[in-house]
């Protein structure tokens, strides 16, 4: 299967690399944010089609994506939780908030390491991932629904917010 990027992205995608004049390269960041806000992650495909389209090796992009813990190179649940993991957010019961989060979505996380971050539920409704530092250090335990934030979650409510988002 063939990875097809739609002219509008591939637009923004070329507004982007007319930043960099003098090195294409230092776009791939910016493109594969694109990409990964567009598909909710980046494929090999899609690494493949970024490098092609800066005159790139795949591992020169693959490599950026592997290091950057932003990026997803596996596809997320409908809705992606992300939990902050950090000492503040720690202290205040994130791994507990984790858990229950978890256990309210039927998420497995046995699996997840630091290369596959990321555990879905079977349902693919839900997916969910630790991160770092969601820069509200004194609100914690903070958690991420999509783009929504979260303070002061206390891990007895995890049904009750994942609820807004069924």
């Amino acid at each position: 299967m063939a990875f097809e990027v739609p002219a509008e992205l591939e637009k923004r995608m070329d507004e982007a690399i007319s930043h960099y004049p003098v090195s294409k390269r230092s776009a791939v960041l910016p493109l594969l944010h694109l990409v990964q806000h567009h598909f909710r992650f980046i494929s090999d495909e899609a690494v493949n089609w970024v490098a092609a389209k800066l005159d790139l090796e795949p591992i020169q992009v693959l490599e950026v994506v592997t290091f950057y813990p932003g990026f997803r190179q596996s596809a997320p649940g409908k809705y992606h939780i992300r939990v902050c993991r950090t000492l503040s957010c720690a202290m205040a019961g994130s791994y507990d908030l984790m858990d229950s989060l978890c256990k309210a979505a039927n998420i497995d996380r046995s699996h997840t390491d630091h290369h596959h971050p990321i555990a879905v539920s079977p349902d693919g409704k839900y997916s969910i991932e630790f991160a770092e530092c969601l820069a509200s250090c004194g609100f914690g335990p903070v958690c991420m629904v999509e783009d929504d934030f979260h303070e002061k979650v206390e891990p007895s409510k995890s049904v009750e917010l994942l609820s807004k988002y069924a």
